[in-house]
């Protein structure tokens, strides 16, 4: 999801307000009661079938309180307007990344109330739903449990694992009143020049399966001791995004600039048919299978045709051939790029199939532009009923009307010691061995003198990466967690002296005795991407930075082993130092919990996880992945291949001389 701005936020609320006024309708009043005590109506009555409630609903709705539903603003665009919720019956609101109230779980849970406030005070009492992008824990909050991105976990390929990673974030969500989230990412990244490459498990299509489907199944489910409401079937709503072809734009294809110049995000898959469904569609039919009822549709478009415009993928494919019963949901603000005519661009994508769109500050534009395509014609009755229906059954399985407010009591779950230790065993099963010379790992807690050097060895944020309190993420102590550093520190015993440098001076160093000393038994270098998110981490080059590189020339004479530790969201192109390395770790994005880290590199847990995405040898070979390798051997290979991964008792493995 394209996210927040201010500069662009304020100059879209400013046009929203300009918006033509909505033309009034006609609201008819709930049916005369007969008898002294009136019957409830059945939409009201949990005793009964979400079908039954949902034909009666609907058969009490006007369309302007049926286009409501179909509209979901950001909170930043209703923040001196909440009054919108009620005379306009929006129908969702969401917080994109970087829109907070504050970083607390109480702060997001009072701004929630509030707009729910607004809905239930509309005609029908229809509640809304809040959804926000908790793509790797409910990391919008402070103090919440961050796990490793999905590039991590994809690596760890564990479904038992990837259901709890589910459970925990849907408990620390629900301690906000946050009942929807915008996961999990369903991408099959082709390409890791793509800023995203993160946000996918992998590049293997039946990888990208499994893991999404159990980390679905752990969201939604209910966790032990909640008693449901009477119909309730979802805990907390999943998102499985973005339908379809996540992951498999051209380089060069984008046309988005924001920060600076996409290069594929939001770009053009250039593929036939067959390929796209080859490559993309099985996540969808097994998150489908395994009770998905929400679907973002993705900002890419197909062979020229944006994925918001493309009936014949959204309405014949995903609701029709897979037979999708909940509602599908457009990214933020992506049907205004569908044409320049906005009118054209709504008809053109409500009538493909998407349901609810995510506006997310010119929400007024849309409403009207709605009900003139509906007077018009040029949207039917019988679209906008299907729509509706949809997105109001979901409602009834969340059992929102029967709890618009959870208040469920989990606030003291965000960031519990349980929680971070579901968190720190995935960051130690997501963790690769690329290189281990002889001797070199595990580290003895007994070693005497350790030098570690790196940005990325001591900040919470450069580890955790995009997504995380803001959109593009932040470096520096942003979240409460435990760094790379810090495990490393308190996994050496007394009597040990762990040195740290950012930059690697250690000219007067001295140990536990207070001898000078120059030349360390290990160095350890953390080198990494600093946080980024989307296409604003689109990269031409993905590889250690010039500092980085530097930084393992300067360490390797004052360490008797070095050992370099890669923070990042994707292979980066380390072949020029890989002759200086004696042992290599692609530890990924891991958190809060980076004490998982030092876990592993001491041996406490054994070294498990697998390449989920083939590593390149050098970024000419771009893309280069398990569906594109045909029979590529030697130093037309990737470096490290699709599914490697060394334990420590496993012998060297010879690496090809390249040029």
């Amino acid at each position: 999801m394209k996210r927040i701005i201010t500069v662009f936020l304020i100059a879209a609320t400013l046009l929203a307000g300009c918006a033509a006024p909505a033309p009034a309708t006609v609201t008819p009043s709930l049916p005369p009661a007969t008898g002294t005590t009136p019957a409830a109506p059945i939409y009201k009555d949990a005793s009964q079938p979400v079908s039954a409630r949902v034909d009666d609903l609907l058969g009490r709705m006007t369309l302007d309180e049926k286009i409501g539903q179909m509209t979901q603003a950001e909170t930043n665009g209703l923040t001196t307007t909440a009054d919108d919720v009620t005379a306009m019956y929006i129908g969702s609101v969401l917080s994109g990344g970087g829109s907070i109230p504050s970083n607390q779980a109480q702060d997001w849970q009072a701004l929630v109330d509030r707009f729910q406030d607004r809905a239930l005070a509309t005609r029908l009492g229809i509640p809304l739903i809040f959804g926000l992008d908790a793509v790797h824990g409910n990391a919008h909050v402070y103090g919440a449990t961050v796990f490793p991105h999905n590039i991590g976990l994809g690596a760890a390929n564990d479904p038992a694992l990837m259901e709890k990673i589910g459970q925990v974030t849907a408990a620390e969500l629900m301690a906000s009143d946050v009942p929807w989230n915008f996961a999990p990412v369903l991408a099959v990244p082709q390409d890791t020049r793509w800023g995203r490459t993160y946000e996918g498990y992998g590049e293997s299509t039946g990888l990208v399966s499994s893991l999404g489907a159990a980390y679905l199944k752990g969201l939604q489910a209910f966790p032990e001791g909640y008693t449901p409401s009477a119909g309730q079937t979802l805990f907390v709503l999943a998102t499985p995004k973005h339908f379809l072809g996540d992951g498999g734009t051209a380089y060069g294809s984008s046309k988005q600039n924001i920060i600076r110049p996409y290069l594929l995000d939001q770009g053009d898959d250039k593929m036939d048919e067959a390929t796209l469904r080859a490559l993309f569609l099985p996540p969808y039919k097994a998150a489908i299978d395994a009770g998905a009822q929400s679907i973002m549709v993705s900002f890419s478009s197909w062979n020229g045709t944006k994925m918001s415009a493309n009936k014949h993928l959204l309405t014949e494919v995903l609701k029709g051939e897979l037979g999708f019963k909940g509602f599908i949901i457009s990214d933020w603000g992506s049907i205004d790029q569908v044409s320049g005519d906005y009118y054209q661009a709504v008809v053109t994508c409500i009538n493909a199939g998407v349901d609810m769109n995510m506006v997310p500050t010119d929400y007024k534009r849309f409403i009207s532009t709605m009900q003139t395509a509906a007077a018009n014609g040029d949207i039917p009755q019988a679209r906008i009923d299907d729509a509706v229906r949809r997105i109001l059954a979901v409602k009834f399985e969340l059992g929102l009307f029967e709890h618009p407010y959870p208040k469920l009591d989990t606030l003291a779950q965000v960031g519990s010691d349980a929680h971070r230790a579901v968190a720190r065993q995935a960051v130690q099963k997501s963790l690769v061995l690329l290189k281990n010379d002889p001797k070199t790992l595990p580290l003895s807690k007994d070693t005497p003198l350790i030098f570690v050097a790196g940005q990325a060895a001591d900040d919470i944020g450069m580890q955790s990466g995009g997504w995380t309190i803001e959109w593009q993420g932040k470096t520096g102590a942003i979240d409460p967690g435990t760094t790379i550093l810090g495990g490393i520190q308190a996994a050496v015993k007394p009597g040990g002296t762990v040195l740290y440098d950012r930059s690697g001076q250690f000219d007067n160093a001295v140990d536990a005795k207070g001898k000078k000393v120059s030349v360390a038994d290990v160095g350890i270098v953390v080198v990494g991407e600093q946080p980024y998110a989307e296409g604003v981490g689109d990269s031409s080059d993905p590889g250690l930075s010039s500092v980085d590189a530097a930084l393992i020339d300067k360490l390797r004479p004052l360490s008797k082993k070095l050992v370099v530790v890669i923070v990042s969201g994707r292979p980066l192109v380390i072949t020029p130092q890989l002759s200086k390395i004696d042992a290599l770790v692609a530890a990924w994005l891991p958190g809060s919990e980076g004490q998982g880290v030092a876990d592993v590199l001491f041996g406490d847990v054994p070294f498990s996880g697998k390449l989920s995405y083939s590593w390149e040898r050098t970024n000419s070979q771009l893309p280069i992945n398990v569906n594109n390798l045909g029979s590529k051997t030697g130093c037309d290979a990737p470096l490290f291949p699709f599914g490697f991964g060394l334990g420590t008792d496993d012998p060297p493995v010879p690496i090809p001389n390249c040029p």
